[in-house]
């Protein structure tokens, strides 16, 4: 995607409301963005402006206000499920899933959670550990990424031994 494309698809998702926790949608790295929950109108916004994969880091459970899959799978995204509880599941396994469904996709992907924090958290350990980032490098970008009340917790997980 061009810089001028990702900046249109910004501006088109930021103007059709802020997500529907009001976190703000970023774009952390080219053809990334991530966010809270995303409504079914900002679902469609983002497929006319060229998100390719939704990757929702919300458990099945935690309700979303409609049917994220079944939309996605209508607008002829890409929709995978890669459920983050909280801290407890920031691990270098989920990181190299989410690692590979990034790589996966020529396009440019939405990763959401129900605000940011989980997306933001799970993005800066990927960075740490699997791309060999500085903690203080990987941390920066889980900010920028949304990441809040997981950064302690981010933070011991990309300092603890690897497995």
């Amino acid at each position: 995607m061009t810089g001028f494309r990702s900046l249109l698809l910004l501006a088109v998702l930021a103007s059709a409301n802020a997500m529907a926790t009001d976190a703000p949608l970023r774009q952390p790295r080219p053809q990334l963005l991530t966010a809270g929950q995303p409504s079914a109108q900002q679902l469609r916004d983002a497929a006319r402006s060229g998100v390719t994969t939704v990757i929702d880091l919300r458990r099945p459970e935690e309700d979303r206000g409609y049917d994220e899959g079944a939309q996605a799978e209508q607008l002829g995204l890409r929709y995978v499920r890669l459920p983050i509880a909280g801290a407890a599941d920031l691990t270098t396994a989920n990181a190299r899933t989410l690692q590979r469904l990034l790589a996966q996709d020529d396009g440019t992907t939405l990763l959401h959670c129900a605000s940011g924090n989980r997306a933001g958290a799970l993005l800066a350990l990927l960075n740490a550990r699997l791309e060999g980032a500085s903690t203080a490098d990987a941390l920066q970008l889980g900010r920028a990424a949304g990441m809040t009340s997981l950064e302690a917790s981010a933070r011991d997980a990309i300092e603890a031994p690897f497995p």
